[in-house]
């Protein structure tokens, strides 16, 4: 096992506080094993000078005892995070060549920090899908079996840390695209309270939806990363001023919680045998623990990935128009004017699955249609919304299963959009409601691939959330 593999961030900088490591060997052991595993796809772009440097950097401010808390850690981003002097592009064509100006919010705390950033990782064209076959630089495999998904969108983030190519990644969960991949490879995914990330620096896809959150391999690392990237920030008119909590020294308490499981998703069709299994189990042992467990009825199941596309998709079509190909990116030689310039350029640039749903949110936003459905589904946003919170009330946490199966096979789904949208029955109403939620690891289902738990609390109860999630053993 290479010295790069620790089991927790405090771990590692254990190791380097005492010198038996380097962030230097660190940084370049990590290149060397992602050279070896670069077959899975998981990076599009791989940062060496830049990580080098600041892996020189932390070593020395560790040698004057000056070093931030994530000084050796080696994060990578999906490639929707903006980072200065770097190119992002969303894993789609329209961006071919852009270099960020800037760096994201979360980006500058990490830096801050001392962390590495290692480089951009492969994702779901715009963030859109549950599988990373979107991507325009092709799919990203599963570690734990290549011929499945990773899950998607942030397919590469948590493919990345499953095959130990960097300690930490940061995704952006819109629906599940943060919690869905890490169920499906044995990660940890959350994705906070909206507002309690800066998206700063996040390329949009659904902007009242969207989070950035981190993937780790357990929750100790979650929480020191959620310590560091939240918070107020003047950039970001949507972020919250609400105090971040002392999210590690929360995963000490010992406390006892009242939850809820939503008997909708456990007795839904569809539902593999042994995701509900091992939720099951799951609930059994925080029962033994002294916790109260009830099974709740939630019976808006059905309308949660409707009311999710019908919005999203309105919202992604008003944020993908400013990618026109005149100002940055793609820009078709095909044009002959400024109109055949833009469709030319949009029709070569974007995949098939973005203009699917730039063309689906333009048509629910149209003059006929607008009340049917845009204005509608945020009616219905809002019951779920206020019947969601209603459950917080009496539940200090809803349980459900982050994804109705584990990981399937490449092209299973998709010739059917529907069937892959319904990848995110369990995931969307966190997002929909704007509540925090959690995927851990809960076992593994009969065909060796893990299953994954979800925790959802009220609103910037990430502490609560964590501290319970901590108590998951798979």
């Amino acid at each position: 096992m290479s010295s790069y593999h620790y089991q927790s961030i405090s771990h590692l900088q254990s190791d380097l506080r005492s010198g038996k490591i380097s962030a230097e060997t660190l940084v370049r052991e990590c290149l060397s094993e992602i050279e070896s595993k670069k077959q899975l796809n998981a990076f599009l772009e791989v940062f060496k000078d830049s990580a080098l440097q600041q892996a020189k950097t932390a070593d020395e401010k560790l040698k004057q005892n000056k070093a931030g808390k994530l000084a050796g850690v080696i994060i990578g981003l999906k490639d929707n995070i903006c980072f200065k002097g770097h190119k992002v592009s969303a894993s789609s064509k329209i961006l071919e060549g852009f270099e960020s100006l800037y760096s994201a919010t979360v980006v500058e705390r990490l830096l801050a920090e001392d962390a590495i950033i290692i480089g951009r990782l492969n994702c779901d064209e715009f963030a859109m899908g549950s599988s990373n076959e979107n991507s325009a630089f092709g799919p990203v495999l599963n570690p734990l079996n290549e011929k499945c998904v990773p899950g998607g969108s942030s397919g590469g983030a948590a493919a990345a840390v499953a095959a130990r190519l960097c300690h930490v990644s940061l995704g952006s969960d819109t629906g599940g695209s943060i919690r869905q991949p890490a169920s499906f490879t044995g990660t940890v995914g959350l994705k906070p309270t909206y507002g309690r990330v800066s998206r700063y620096g996040l390329i949009a896809y659904a902007s009242s939806f969207d989070q950035i959150g981190p993937i780790t391999h357990n929750v100790e690392d979650a929480a020191l990363i959620m310590e560091i990237i939240s918070g107020k920030d003047a950039y970001d008119n949507t972020s919250s001023s609400e105090k971040v909590p002392a999210y590690t020294a929360a995963l000490q308490e010992e406390k006892k919680y009242k939850i809820a499981c939503i008997k909708e998703c456990i007795e839904a069709e569809g539902l593999d045998a042994d995701v509900k299994q091992n939720v099951l189990k799951q609930l059994e042992a925080f029962k033994k623990a002294g916790h109260q467990v009830e099974m709740i009825s939630f019976p808006y199941l059905e309308f949660l990935v409707p009311t999710y596309y019908v919005l999203t998709t309105a919202e992604a079509s008003s944020n993908l128009s400013r990618f026109s190909g005149i100002h940055y990116g793609h820009r078709s030689e095909k044009g002959k004017d400024l109109e055949s310039t833009y469709k030319k350029s949009r029709s070569e640039g974007f995949g098939p699955e973005v203009k699917r749903r730039i063309m689906l949110g333009t048509f629910v936003l149209s003059a006929g249609y607008y009340d049917a459905y845009y204005s509608k589904g945020q009616k219905v946003r809002r019951v779920i919304q206020e019947k969601t919170l209603a459950l917080f009330k009496d539940f200090d946490c809803i349980v459900t299963p982050s994804t109705p199966g584990t990981a399937f096979e490449f092209g299973k789904n998709s010739a059917d959009p529907i069937k892959m949208y319904l990848e995110d029955i369990f995931t969307v109403q966190a997002n929909i409601a704007g509540v925090p939620a959690i995927s851990v690891p809960s076992g593994k289902a009969a065909n060796g691939l893990p299953t994954g738990i979800q925790l959802m609390c009220d609103y910037f109860q990430e502490a609560k959330m964590m501290n319970l999630a901590a108590k998951i053993r798979a």
